[in-house]
């Protein structure tokens, strides 16, 4: 059995050496060097952030299949054109449906925003640098007055563009034909004012852009071409954002708060269970491979049996699977329940 220093990478010792090029792969998940691996037509995420989600491994496992209820929320979500609100405990796989359901409809990448205590319904619409373009105005005005022509006798205004870039929300109602899937995250850590901010871009699905519908006029044919979430231009007409086909739109809650009424009644509402030994074998098969699922079948059992009275998540037991089965120390259940902490746990 091999000694528990033997997997160490850093030592502590204070000598340098080429220990790094020892690291092996980096977990799936947290495999970053894919961003800009061409995928099939229709599964195209440009970050790589399907891989992550759903696993490297999805199409050589058996996945597991959603329940009836689960299959039946998410239609509903789907036929009613009406955001889903999926709660669960952490690590449930409340974001991950939305990766699964972009990847077999194939609507492309998945716009995702993370909500955070700050976060405005602004953020996710689109932003405007007027700093930047008070700059180049100047820097327009001072070659001006040192008498180079920067500006070619075009009206300002044109280049408005230019500095509006649309957030994940904003791109997501873009007119199509098909759908893009929005990805709301933890919605719940949001401040007191954002779930009712949103109630009518959600119901709507449109919003205007002051900056540009001041000038539409101005603009030629009263288009302006702007920056999506996606690093694609597109024109936008008459300062307005209009949807064609509503986002499949998922906002996910941990069950922290309770939304207000309005919210709730414009939303599909699914709760996530815990899940059972079968279903995590498939998650964890379907991100490490058959062999990790085998090797790793006394972790799953241990992590069941410990989540009936602690908050732990599935990335936690993830992580655990992949360190034992590649460091192999021999305290092997002792570093998995170091890395298996407790999420609710006094600090």
């Amino acid at each position: 059995m091999s000694e528990p220093s033997e997997w160490l990478i850093y030592r502590g010792a204070g000598e340098p050496h080429g220990g790094i090029t020892q690291l092996p792969p980096p977990p799936p998940w947290r495999d970053f060097a894919g961003r800009d691996a061409d995928h099939g037509a229709g599964e195209s995420d440009g970050d790589g952030s399907a891989d992550r989600r759903l696993g490297g491994y999805r199409h050589e496992a058996e996945l597991h299949r959603p329940g009836a209820e689960e299959l039946e929320m998410i239609n509903a979500a789907l036929y009613l054109r009406r955001p889903l609100l999926v709660t669960g405990s952490p690590g449930a796989g409340k974001s991950t449906l939305a990766h699964s359901v972009a990847h077999e409809l194939g609507l492309g990448r998945v716009l995702r925003w993370p909500i955070v205590s700050r976060s405005a319904l602004q953020d996710g619409l689109y932003h405007y640098d007027a700093i930047a373009r008070l700059q180049d105005v100047q820097l327009a005005a001072h070659g001006a007055a040192a008498g180079v022509d920067t500006t070619a006798g075009r009206d300002p205004s044109a280049d408005i563009g230019s500095y509006i870039r649309l957030g994940p929300l904003g791109t997501a109602l873009l007119p199509s034909d098909q759908p893009r899937v929005l990805l709301i995250d933890e919605l719940d850590k949001s401040d007191i004012d954002l779930p009712n901010d949103l109630l009518n871009v959600l119901e709507e699905g449109e919003f205007g852009i002051p900056e540009l519908e001041r000038i539409a006029d101005r603009l030629p044919d009263g288009e302006a071409e702007v920056l999506t979430d996606d690093g694609r231009k597109v024109k936008v007409k008459g300062g307005r954002v209009q949807c064609r086909a509503f986002p499949f739109t998922v906002l996910t809650s941990n069950g922290e708060r309770d939304f207000p009424a309005p919210l709730m009644r414009r939303c599909i509402h699914l709760r996530l269970g815990r899940p059972d030994h079968q279903r995590l074998a498939t998650f964890v098969r379907a991100h490490l491979g058959d062999e990790a699922a085998r090797v790793g079948n006394d972790l799953i059992a241990h992590f069941l049996e410990r989540s009936r009275s602690e908050l732990i998540s599935t990335d936690q037991l993830l992580n655990a699977i992949y360190l034992t089965d590649a460091a192999a120390p021999a305290g092997r259940d002792r570093l998995a329940d170091l890395i298996i902490q407790r999420l609710d746990r006094p600090r």
